[in-house]
């Protein structure tokens, strides 16, 4: 679960009275979805002040947004108990393909649950003003990155996507506050993209970052956050599903941004799809078709 999840991990960070009241979540999920703010505050000894700033650390606008969310995810747990599942030596083929299918579909429906659709239309804007939009990513990061790339040169937008950590901050140097500069991290805290998007923001352009859900430091240096799901741990799954949740969110980004912006972009795509075509097709096989 994203929520839970994300306030298990952070757990040790928070101040003392807001622990308090994440231990009480923790033990205590179904019940608080019951409450108002103020049984809430008299069950878990907070207060209605301490709630509603630990709701905007784990990205709710306010009480009820966060209980709305958090009962969307015990419904979900009660629908689909099965966990992220991990590699285990000798698993049968036929289990192996079952395990993966049912990660990737967890992935991407807990990553729709966290999804804020006001900060997805910001970023859907922002990404179709921008004269230059430049994407920091490393590792499997780096990947997700290029798959983004690729699509938005497919529309004509102008864009680039940086690996190496010198490269992320050459770029970001000269940028304006007409582009956009997006940073990819599953943790949040991979360093290279922190520093990448604060010289971004530095230079006045739009940030966005693209993290798992909760506090991240990331996040802290985005003007727009978009969140994936949280709920992949274990070491040995080579970031597969994070990888189809990141995913996830850059193909809504793409397809709502040509959706709202039809006429100026499908034309784009249909040209790029025939140029390819085009040079990458025999005349034989043009023949044919």
């Amino acid at each position: 679960m994203s929520i839970l999840n994300a306030i298990q991990e952070r757990l040790d960070s928070l101040h003392l009275k807001e622990r308090t009241l994440a231990e009480y979540l923790i033990q205590h999920p179904q019940q608080a979805v019951q409450m108002t703010i103020t049984e809430l505050a008299a069950q878990s000894g907070s207060s209605t002040a301490t709630i509603s700033r630990f709701c905007k650390t784990f990205h709710s606008h306010n009480f009820p947004d966060f209980k709305q969310k958090l009962a969307t995810e015990l419904v979900q747990q009660t629908s689909t108990p099965n966990q992220y599942q991990d590699i285990v030596a000798g698993n049968a083929l036929h289990d192996i393909v079952g395990a993966i299918t049912a990660n990737h579909m967890r992935s991407i429906t807990d990553t729709t649950q966290v999804l804020d659709l006001a900060q997805l239309r910001l970023a859907i804007q922002a990404l179709h003003h921008a004269n230059r939009i430049d994407l920091y990513g490393s590792a499997t990061s780096g990947i997700v990155a290029q798959d983004f790339f690729h699509k938005l040169i497919q529309i004509g937008k102008t864009a680039a996507a940086y690996s190496d950590p010198h490269l992320q901050l050459t770029s970001s140097a000269s940028l304006t506050s007409k582009d956009v500069a997006i940073g990819i991290s599953y943790s949040g805290e991979t360093p290279e993209t922190i520093h990448a998007l604060r010289s971004a923001s530095e230079q006045g352009a739009t940030t966005l970052s693209i993290t798992r859900f909760g506090a991240n430091t990331l996040a802290d240096q985005a003007s727009i956050k978009l969140f994936t799901s949280s709920s992949e741990v274990g070491m040995r799954r080579g970031d597969m599903a994070s990888r189809m949740a990141t995913l996830h969110v850059i193909d809504i980004l793409f397809i709502g941004l040509v959706s709202e912006h039809f006429e100026q972009y499908a034309s784009r795509l249909e040209q790029s799809y025939k140029t390819v075509e085009r040079y990458t097709t025999s005349k034989e096989e043009r023949k044919s078709k």
